[in-house]
């Protein structure tokens, strides 16, 4: 992990130098442009982060275990493709939330259920979906991405055991 970070701050450095000496100008003002939509993110990002951490906290490893571990079976993936459904968290804010429940103890096809659904179907933003798309558009594309994530996480569990 450590290796990789190094490695993207070299490449993220040696890329700014290029871009720094074809056009100063352009690299300043995206420098800026992304500072500014950091701290625009950086409030929301910590509140979430900090209320799964209370959530975690307060849920007992047992129960993360008995309901989205390893022998949670249909179960599992249920509970996990409901609440990826409903949840409303970018994608950036999902991998620590994954990390943290497989170090509790769920499994990996149950965190590949959760963070797949909470990617591709939106429950949340259905209404607003069906507006652009229409009815049928809307429930078919989240339907068929429903699907695809119990699927993903079977094949993700599957491979786990192999390796």
């Amino acid at each position: 992990m450590v290796n990789n970070a190094i490695i993207f701050a070299v490449v993220t450095g040696i890329s700014l130098l290029v871009s720094l000496i074809f056009d100063r100008k352009k690299t300043l003002l995206g420098l800026k442009k992304g500072v500014k939509i950091f701290i625009g993110m950086l409030p929301p990002f910590l509140n979430i982060l900090i209320l799964i951490g209370i959530l975690l906290y307060l849920i007992p490893q047992e129960a993360i275990v008995k309901y989205v571990g390893p022998n949670s079976g249909a179960l599992g993936f249920f509970i996990a493709a409901i609440i990826g459904s409903i949840t409303l968290i970018p994608g950036i804010i999902s991998y620590p939330i994954a990390a943290t429940l497989i170090s509790k103890g769920a499994s990996y096809g149950v965190v590949a259920v959760f963070m797949t659904t909470q990617m591709l179907v939106g429950v949340v933003t259905l209404p607003l979906e069906i507006k652009y798309f229409g009815k049928k558009a809307a429930l078919l594309r989240n339907a068929l991405n429903f699907v695809a994530a119990l699927m993903i996480g079977l094949v993700v569990g599957w491979l786990m055991r192999l390796w």
